[in-house]
């Protein structure tokens, strides 16, 4: 594919257009800003004329109409349940195109499409990690993709001009590439996608159930652990049910886990606890431990510890972002951000992940113009 020029940046772009866009969701449209801003020829093609509309509004990119010119690229960005017949028919609508899709699941959409003896050379799946709890054209953003993983997989027969024309998309759109076979990278999202995404689901479901008093006391630690439990039901009903056999196989070794622990908290001993019942939590904590050191660090490098600022914030419009234009005046990186806000206080606690040897400097500045430091 041949590069150009973005209007924006002067950099080169290496995806052709136009590209076809169908499905103008969360990701689709996403897509079609960051590409329409780079000066790619965009159109988007949707069942609901009122999604394609809004996402045009957005600035996704131009509807598709008969009399568009023939795309070089047409990315599938529809539910997974659906996403194999959609490609089946594009590959077969635009004989010259190359086609992908962007489902979260791809050994049951590679299977479908082959079995249809659809033209595989043309075909290579990808899967971008970029999301988010709420899904739907409203939510899109230019920056989705910005620093995540774009996987790119490719089947036996997919000519080496698709897999560098994905390549180039995710570049492009500021992703990481890189390339696993659909097995691995069913298996690879069930641990740490579609099992977490249950997890925290089942555990918000004991909320509905819950007195409000103790809703009351609800903490950062649940909030984290609950974030994307208000995620779509119906499009993560379809991503599980694409990738039943691997996150069966996960959820059965958390259910493993959790039974240890479970069976030492209801027999404990006698009235002081048991060494089970305390050897079970601390290994189950270890292991937690463990695991948690091993997630990458930032564009998937190494693990880094950083070391936490705890900023007093008043509550009141602007104050936040008052709070980043400080930080930003002293020249340092915020590298994480978490606020912690008790429903009804007046003021939140901002943790801010900071380089250790520049810690100490930040939190004198902010000092120094007012804010108040909060020790650990």
């Amino acid at each position: 594919m041949a590069n150009t020029q973005s209007p924006l940046s002067g950099t080169e772009v290496g995806t052709t257009g136009p590209v076809l866009i169908i499905g103008a969701g969360l990701l689709g449209a996403s897509l079609g800003m960051r590409l329409s801003k780079l000066g790619v020829p965009v159109f988007l093609r949707d069942i609901y004329p009122v999604v394609s509309a809004l996402a045009c509004d957005m600035g996704a990119g131009s509807t598709w109409e008969e009399n568009s010119p023939e795309p070089a690229l047409v990315v599938v960005a529809t539910p997974p349940d659906v996403a194999a017949d959609q490609v089946i028919a594009a590959l077969k609508e635009f004989p010259d195109a190359i086609v992908t899709d962007v489902a979260s699941v791809k050994s049951v959409i590679l299977a479908e499409v082959a079995e249809a003896g659809a033209d595989l050379s043309r075909y290579v799946g990808c899967h971008p990690m970029a999301g988010r709890e709420r899904s739907g054209t409203a939510f899109a953003r230019e920056d989705l993709f910005e620093s995540r993983p774009w996987v790119i997989v490719p089947n036996e027969k997919t000519v080496a001009g698709a897999v560098l024309a994905m390549r180039s998309l995710a570049l492009d759109v500021g992703s990481l590439p890189l390339q696993l076979e659909a097995e691995t990278h069913d298996q690879s999202v069930a641990l740490v996608s579609h099992v977490p995404q249950l997890v925290s689901s089942l555990l918000a479901a004991q909320l509905a159930r819950a007195m409000p008093e103790s809703l009351g006391l609800a903490g950062q630690g649940l909030r984290d652990t609950t974030r994307i439990a208000s995620s779509d039901p119906a499009l993560w009903a379809a991503i599980i049910a694409g990738n039943a056999e691997h996150v069966a196989k996960m959820l059965r070794g958390f259910a493993d886990d959790m039974q240890q622990v479970l069976h030492a908290l209801e027999h404990p001993g006698a009235a002081i606890p048991s060494p089970s019942l305390v050897g079970a939590v601390t290994l189950a904590m270890r292991q937690g431990n463990l695991g948690v050191a091993r997630i990458p660090g930032k564009h998937g490098g190494a693990p880094r510890r950083y070391q936490e600022i705890m900023v007093k914030v008043p509550d009141e419009a602007g104050t936040l972002g008052r709070l980043f234009q400080a930080v930003g005046e002293t020249g340092i990186n915020i590298e994480d951000l978490e606020l912690e806000h008790s429903p009804g206080a007046a003021f939140g606690i901002a943790r801010l992940a900071i380089e250790p040897n520049s810690a100490a400097s930040l939190a004198e500045k902010l000092e120094i113009k007012g804010w108040e430091i909060v020790a650990s």
